[in-house]
């Protein structure tokens, strides 16, 4: 279970950590929803960029950053965005919720190296009050992982950040040849790889590696490729295998969790239940499985 976390962090102002993704293992990145009081703030400079997004009714807010102040009514979405190195300071007239999002750079000059951007469009810059119906889509997403019982694997928080970056950044996913799909050889290898280590934490960079592509286009070729996303498609390999092994009954349940790559036996029975309408004690009691049925 995604724990609440309800303690006040150090900061000039009045701030409460409600969710957080500390104890989801993302890495080099993570989110937190954050109570924050009405009043004056401040954030010193950090060494990664911030994405602060509005959640809930307007508040009136003046931001200062880089030199310059902007006054505006933040409404629900409103995006706010400090890149590394720069501090900001802003005063609400009301108590609010911010989704803070952090992106470490390394993470995003990667994610900007394997997108072939230039030097100069290869940066977070600052920006108040973003308005971008994909980006909200995206942030949305993440708050949604935050606040679920059971999160979905880190893979899929990971394609979620690398998404962001690319907004931010003003671009697409650039395809300079004319594949649409992997082809079979390089499909057959992704596929091995991932069978071949379902028990371990796999990550969208590693698996761009073996197809020799940038993560952004890995993602839509595989996409196109398999007819799911990468995250969807390791989940359900990892449902299927320990469908499997449940139905063979030489290990328990919290063995097959752990063989089969989820964090704990609870979080191995919730995607079973939503992707097969059954649960591990269903398929050891039955001593069968059933087929998988996407939903």
């Amino acid at each position: 279970m995604n724990a609440v976390n309800r303690r006040l962090v150090p900061h000039s102002g009045a701030r409460e950590s409600l969710r957080s993704s500390a104890p989801l293992g993302w890495s080099g990145f993570g989110a937190e929803l954050v109570g924050v009081a009405a009043g004056a703030h401040r954030i010193p400079a950090m060494a990664h960029h911030r994405v602060g997004v509005h959640v809930g009714a307007p508040v009136r807010a003046v931001c200062r950053c880089n030199g310059r102040r902007y006054a505006r009514i933040q409404a629900h979405g409103d995006a706010d965005v400090i890149p590394a190195g720069l501090d900001g300071e802003w005063s609400d007239d009301a108590n609010c919720t911010i989704l803070r999002i952090w992106i470490a750079d390394d993470f995003a000059r990667e994610t900007f190296d394997q997108l072939g951007l230039r030097a100069a469009d290869a940066q977070i810059r600052p920006q108040f009050q973003m308005r971008d119906a994909r980006f909200q889509h995206l942030a949305w997403a993440m708050r949604a992982e935050l606040e679920a019982e059971y999160a979905s694997d880190p893979l899929y928080a990971e394609s979620l950040c690398t998404a962001m970056i690319v907004r931010l950044a003003g671009g697409g996913v650039p395809c300079d040849d004319k594949r649409r799909t992997l082809s079979p050889r390089v499909a057959a290898r992704v596929s091995d790889y991932i069978e071949s280590h379902l028990d371990e934490r796999l990550t969208l960079a590693g698996l761009a590696a073996l197809a020799a592509l940038s993560v952004p286009h890995f993602k839509v070729l595989f996409r196109e490729t398999f007819g799911v996303p990468v995250h969807r498609h390791v989940v359900q390999r990892r449902v299927e295998r320990a469908q499997m092994l449940l139905s063979q009954g030489r290990l328990s349940a919290s063995q097959v969790a752990l063989e089969t790559g989820f964090a704990h036996q609870s979080h191995m029975a919730h995607w079973m239940k939503r992707l097969l309408g059954v649960t591990p004690r269903d398929l050891t009691r039955n001593g069968e499985g059933r087929p998988i049925v996407a939903r």
